[in-house]
């Protein structure tokens, strides 16, 4: 069987350029939305730019083509990513699947409880409990990039995997979650269409195009349904056939065609267009508002908590022991990075919530993100060291 040409390794070098980039756009972002372009700025996104696909969302603008049509192939590309993992990579083995799985599970539960805890009193907040949950993994690879050889490759590995399952139990909250006025029709004629890519995979079929073909239908029926259109990368991606000669199947040729443009081109077009928040007029206050604070604490602190609970516990009771030659400074550096949030959390929380409230959202995002950034860098840089080798 030949070597399969995306790797772990490959990806974290795809990452780690693409991380920087989306930190570049997400500057860029805040630059428009507080200089004297920021009304052009703002008009463009909301932009009337194509008609109506789905009665539910209205006319197509910049901003909804972003969200739920770029965004749709960006979570292809994870589907990718996830069911490779999981047929021929880090996840392959129970084994490996237990540590990841603890840490990302421990990682989702804990920022949700600490949102709840600081957003109690005010019931209509509950809503975006899953704003925190998630681990931006461009944005956390692009930081260690910035640290080099400091952080082992194990590590690199162990925070890519983690991610990789925090995205399937972010896929899971967005579908069952943030789902409304579900259209039956639309649902079951989309259940066609994977039937059609499943037929198409038991068949041999190893052309791109049909399966491409299939997906686009699917993503127009998923809008439709009231589950949120993003849903349908993923359940496309679990139909695209890994075939035995893993490098040349069509999961990994499409794979290594998505790639380059989702970490150069569609997350920094979507950090460009939901990262920009102006600051004019906001005070201290702002800061202390429920929502920026819970959504900040959940990044900064239920984050780190929550993973380092998890994994001691699991450590201790040998369920799945921590990963070798990592001390247990280097790994809580590494965990403070599983809080930076910003595309997954910036995503969710528009669909919590609507306009008025996403500037406090934006501002949690980026305090929350920002505190995890800074603190697992100096961690990293300066104060962890290497386990002795067991």
């Amino acid at each position: 069987m030949r070597r399969p040409l995306s790797t772990l390794r490959q990806f974290l070098a795809d990452e780690a350029v693409g991380g920087i980039v989306l930190i570049a756009a997400a500057a860029l972002a805040m630059v428009l939305a507080n200089s004297p372009l920021a009304a052009s700025y703002f008009h463009l996104l909301h932009a009337a730019t194509g008609p109506v696909l789905a009665p539910a969302v209205g006319a197509m603008t910049v901003h909804l083509w972003v969200n739920d049509g770029l965004m749709a192939l960006f979570f292809l590309l994870v589907g990718l990513e996830i069911k490779r993992e999981i047929v021929a990579g880090a996840l392959s083995r129970p084994a490996d699947r237990r540590l990841p799985l603890v840490a990302a599970l421990a990682g989702m539960a804990a920022p949700a409880l600490v949102y709840l805890a600081v957003s109690w009193g005010d019931p209509s907040l509950r809503r975006g409990w899953a704003i925190p949950a998630a681990t931006d993994i461009a944005f956390a690879v692009g930081v260690l990039a910035l640290l080099g050889k400091r952080v082992p490759a194990s590590l690199k590995l162990f925070l890519t995997t983690v991610a990789i399952v925090d995205d399937m139990g972010a896929v899971a909250i967005i579908a069952i979650v943030y789902s409304k006025g579900i259209d039956i029709g639309a649902l079951l004629a989309a259940a066609g269409v994977l039937a059609v890519m499943w037929a198409l995979g038991r068949r041999g079929v190893s052309a791109l195009w049909p399966f491409l073909l299939c997906a686009a239908v699917l993503w127009w029926l998923v809008l439709r349904s009231g589950v949120h259109a993003t849903v349908a990368g993923v359940l496309a991606a679990a139909l695209i056939p890994i075939g035995t000669d893993e490098a040349t199947s069509p999961l990994h040729r499409l794979e290594h065609a998505l790639s380059p443009w989702v970490a150069f081109a569609i997350v920094p077009l979507f950090a460009l267009a939901n990262a920009g928040v102006a600051l004019g007029g906001l005070g201290p206050h702002a800061l202390a508002e429920p929502l920026v604070v819970a959504v900040a604490a959940g990044l900064f602190v239920g984050k780190q908590a929550g993973m380092l609970g998890g994994i001691a516990l699991a450590d201790a009771l040998r369920i799945a022991p921590r990963p070798r030659g990592v001390s247990w400074m280097q790994l809580y550096g590494v965990l403070l990075l599983a809080g930076i949030g910003f595309t997954m959390s910036l995503f969710i929380g528009g669909l919590a919530f609507d306009e008025a409230r996403m500037d406090s959202v934006k501002i949690g995002v980026l305090i929350g993100s920002g505190l995890s950034a800074a603190a697992g860098f100096v961690v990293l840089r300066w104060i962890a060291r290497p386990a002795a080798k067991r």
